[in-house]
């Protein structure tokens, strides 16, 4: 059972019960590995929790990155919230269509930005939807809001920052990639990416911190799947993955067992297994 907490994980329960609060914004933040051949805005619009908004990850990033949906610059990000009608005063709940996925990663988003009323639906549509609530395929009804933005340097990391922490292991790196990615023993789903991991990294794949019904796991048994994974939780953590949409899901896990001194490796594996002159670790 979900403990509510509306600055990180809240129950389908609770937003059945505040769903008419006039400054709550609910967004829908569903998005797909690309060999699952799925739209997101297709199947939004078809259907989503009454008066849902939609944030599309890979159009809310960096223009001037190559690298896939890499955090918006904050200009960018205030004005397609404002456009979206989320602004300062709102609390905001984002959930996903695959449960406990994609939504983590906007949840960090608006962290990054500096807001804290926001929280990832637990179980997500799928839930929301077993349940038998309520959803419609009609547009929201926007009304602007001004959105104030203080970006939190401390919780995103780039490659020489993390490049730095593998060889110095003043931090704890967790990667959130299936094991046979992070061992090297399967290939990257991107093309021209080598295979293998961070130096130094612990391998802690999303889906352990989640149950079978993707609702996310208890503080207690999530510190369990760290320590399991020999992530020293008295350092610093950073967390990585493919294209930097499941490690977001570890920063949740961790914030809800109460550890703030997590940061998102933004390009992840997408950019460290780009470049031949960083090391990688295999056990291929």
């Amino acid at each position: 059972m979900t403990a509510d907490d509306p600055k990180t994980l809240v129950s389908t329960d609770w937003l059945a019960k505040h769903i008419k609060d006039p400054d709550l914004r609910i967004i829908d933040a569903s998005w797909y590995m690309p060999a699952e051949e799925r739209n997101p805005r297709a199947e939004y619009e078809e259907c989503h929790i009454p008066n849902a908004r939609f944030f599309d990850i890979d159009a809310i990033c960096d223009p001037r990155s190559e690298l896939p949906h890499m955090a918006p610059p904050v200009e960018l990000f205030m004005s397609r919230m404002r456009a979206m009608g989320v602004g300062d005063g709102h609390q905001v709940v984002i959930y996903d269509g695959a449960g406990l996925f994609s939504a983590a990663r906007v949840w960090w988003l608006f962290r990054l930005m500096g807001k804290t009323d926001v929280a990832v639906l637990d179980g997500g549509l799928q839930k929301w939807k077993a349940e038998g609530r309520p959803v419609e395929d009609l547009p929201p009804i926007v009304r602007d809001r001004h959105m104030t933005v203080q970006r939190q340097a401390h919780m995103i990391k780039d490659v020489t920052q993390v490049a730095a922490a593998s060889k110095l292991q003043d931090y704890t790196i967790v990667d959130a990639r299936a094991a046979g990615r992070f061992s090297g023993l399967e290939a990257e789903p991107r093309e021209g990416l080598r295979s293998g991991r961070i130096p130094n990294s612990k391998n802690i794949p999303f889906a352990t911190v989640l149950n079978d019904d993707k609702t996310m796991k208890s503080p207690a048994e999530i510190k369990a799947v760290f320590e399991a994974a020999g992530a020293d939780l008295n350092k610093p953590v950073i967390a990585s993955c493919g294209s930097g949409v499941t490690a977001a899901v570890l920063c949740l896990a961790l914030e809800r067992m109460g550890k703030k001194d997590h940061a998102l490796y933004d390009g992840s594996w997408a950019e460290w297994g780009m470049y031949s002159d960083l090391k990688v670790e295999s056990d291929a």
